[in-house]
């Protein structure tokens, strides 16, 4: 165990590790009992051994925050407090001018116009996206400040995509760690946790790795190592465009058949205040350029539309029909694009939408026949993140969880190509009539 000088708080030697490291901006990831929020404090304690520093702790909860952190700092710093902390705004002052503010994740706009020499973001995996842009990041702009986040991870989050863009840029370092590199917990307790949880969570809770669990997951069988693949335009094959006539925001995706693979190329998202016309127009533009790739022998353009069967009743703008719009679109481009149009006049049951849709991602047979750009981040963060809504006692239902407007869309345009251009086969038994089909 090695100590540092202030308050002497013996740090164990991954800790050390991280906290040695000069990067500006620091990402550490662990499994639980790690001792994360130990070396959260060995970190603030040195931060606040300047004179007239300002350092923030930013923690999950208020409630947590106060239970976590909060007490622990008053203990160890109240010999060199220069009046009594503040309860209510959660403020150390100590001796030489320097502050320690401790707040609670919900209400991360205090920090809005503040200058910061250092911050702690712990738990980081439970805060809201963009707040490293919109809100640490600029707090620490006028003084240079420096950040340390850490946290467990939580499936494929902001989190997630913040150590991925840690790991590319000259400024950050990010550090992964186990439980067992802890050194905290015995090894037959963890021996203990392996039989209670499948490979997936305990991955994720004592190995401190980025999985794909979410619990009632709707698309359960995509993976990232089987399903993402930076596919690219095929010139001799047709085009497939499948839409969701979603207003705020509208996803499309531009897809191709290769054998009996699908190919997601790309998606297009278009926001706020979409409508058809602006989704057609946003086609054009692209399809336009992935033309010039087709041959003149394969001209005009084959383009096969699938969509949301409601768009034959629903209109986004004036008084014509989503479909209809499309169909006067293509009118105006005849000798460009030869469409086919294959919406349905219904949409099929979720759960059978869903159903072909993951027997694409992964059939039984192990065998993966959809793959995807990693450009294609919001149909990505679907498949990662959606689930399906919960009765009142906590069971899955057959309706999909939309409390956040941002997901579903992009991964409802997957499930109408997908489920019309393959559909769940009949299972051979008896019919009505008592004869074997």
């Amino acid at each position: 165990m090695r100590q540092i000088d202030f308050l002497r708080i013996p740090l164990h030697p991954r800790q050390w590790e991280v906290y040695t490291c000069p990067a500006r901006f620091r990402i550490l990831v662990a499994g639980r009992r790690f001792g994360k929020t130990y070396l959260a404090i060995a970190e603030i304690l040195r931060a606040a051994k300047g004179f007239n520093q300002n350092v923030w702790y930013v923690g999950p909860t208020e409630g947590q925050t106060n239970r976590i952190i909060w007490r622990e700092l008053k203990q160890v710093t109240r010999p060199f407090w220069s009046q009594p902390p503040n309860e209510t705004t959660k403020e150390i002052y100590l001796n030489w001018g320097s502050t320690i503010y401790v707040s609670g994740a919900f209400c991360p706009d205090a920090l809005r116009g503040v200058g910061i020499d250092f911050l702690v973001v712990d738990e980081s995996a439970s805060h809201r996206p963009n707040a490293w842009n919109e809100v640490f990041r600029p707090a620490l702009a006028d003084r240079q400040g420096r950040a340390l986040f850490i946290g467990s991870p939580k499936g494929r989050n902001y989190f997630y995509e913040l150590c991925e863009f840690a790991k590319n840029d000259p400024e950050w370092a990010v550090f992964q760690f186990s439980t067992e590199q802890g050194g905290l917990v015995q090894k037959s307790e963890l021996e203990s946790a392996t039989r209670g949880a499948d490979e997936d969570t305990f991955s994720q809770e004592y190995g401190g790795q980025f999985t794909s669990v979410t619990k009632n997951r709707v698309y359960y069988a995509f993976q990232r190592e089987h399903n993402v693949h930076p596919v690219a335009f095929d010139g001799l094959r047709p085009l497939v465009w499948s839409l969701d006539f979603n207003v705020d925001p509208m996803c499309m995706l531009l897809m191709q058949r290769v054998e009996d693979v699908v190919h997601v190329i790309e998606e297009i998202v278009i926001r706020p205040n979409a409508n058809t016309e602006a989704a057609c127009q946003a086609f054009q533009l692209r399809a336009t350029e992935l033309n010039k790739g087709v041959p003149h022998f394969q001209r005009p353009f084959q383009v096969h539309i699938y969509g949301d069967a409601s768009g034959g009743h629903r209109r986004t703008s004036a008084s014509e029909t989503d479909w209809t719009i499309i169909r006067n679109f293509f009118s105006l481009w005849r000798g460009t694009f030869h469409p086919l149009f294959f919406h349905a006049n219904i949409n099929p049951a979720v759960r059978d939408r869903v159903n072909c849709v993951n027997t694409r991602l992964r059939s039984q047979a192990q065998e993966s026949r959809l793959l995807i750009h990693p450009n294609c981040t919001e149909l990505l963060k679907d498949l990662e993140e959606v689930t399906w809504s919960l009765d009142s006692l906590g069971s899955p239902t057959n309706e999909i969880k939309k409390t956040d407007k941002n997901r579903t869309h992009a991964s409802d345009a997957l499930g109408y190509y997908i489920s019309r251009a393959f559909p769940m086969q009949p299972m051979g038994g008896h019919n009505g009539s008592g004869r074997i089909v």
